[in-house]
């Protein structure tokens, strides 16, 4: 008897995500799926972004957790549209998750949708939520040697922000080590050193922002084809 229940699963999330693709590339929406560990400081650099480009852009977050809508209380906060996504004791967001959750927001003129996806390096890897590309998050606080325990997501991340940069002068973590990991797989992969406490470093992460979202809007983002 065969039983390809992986491959089915897979095969499953990737023709929903393929749903959700082209629902948000039909507004022209820049889709970001947020990944880190728990406590690397996701959260904290949504509610800066969120504020600091308040002005630029129309901006919403799906919130992905275990429990509780904490996190989404916090963004909401800033004056942004969010969602809440309980799991409930699940370790990743698929995209028939994200598809139910595109009921509750007004897509109409959204520049940027954020998925902050639940704590973990791995799980949520695997599963495509229809976006256009994964974000790497690392803090300062955990080990520098996580891209090469964790290949697979800074493999696929188009970038990996470092976090927590005003705390190296108390921890153990070599940026360059890091940094060194993580090219070493992904050559192409964008490196931000930031702190969301002194605002260090997030310019460069915003400019990122801006050139994403102006290649998403004509079309040039890999994949896609230009606007006439």
């Amino acid at each position: 008897m065969q039983i390809p229940v992986v491959r089915n699963v897979l095969e499953a999330n990737e023709k929903l995500a393929d749903q959700v693709r082209r629902r948000l590339s039909a507004g022209k929406i820049l889709t970001l799926n947020l990944i880190s560990s728990p406590g690397a400081g996701k959260t904290s650099l949504l509610e800066r972004t969120l504020r600091d480009l308040a002005g630029e852009f129309r901006m919403a977050v799906i919130e992905g957790d275990l429990q509780t809508d904490n996190d989404a209380r916090r963004v909401a906060a800033t004056g942004a549209q969010a969602v809440q996504i309980n799991t409930e004791g699940g370790c990743h967001l698929n995209s028939s998750m994200i598809l139910q959750a595109l009921e509750n927001i007004d897509l109409d003129g959204l520049d940027i949708l954020f998925i902050e996806n639940v704590g973990n390096l791995v799980c949520p890897v695997e599963f495509d939520c229809g976006e256009d590309a994964k974000i790497a998050l690392l803090s300062v606080a955990e080990g520098d040697d996580k891209p090469e325990k964790y290949p697979l997501l800074f493999n696929l991340a188009r970038a990996m922000i470092l976090n927590k940069i005003d705390l190296l002068p108390h921890v153990d973590f070599d940026t360059r080590r890091a940094r060194n990991f993580a090219t070493r797989l992904n050559r192409d992969l964008a490196v931000f050193e930031v702190s969301c406490r002194s605002g260090q470093g997030l310019e460069s992460w915003y400019d990122w922002l801006r050139a994403m979202r102006a290649a998403k809007r004509d079309g040039v983002l890999p994949g896609q084809e230009a606007s006439a």
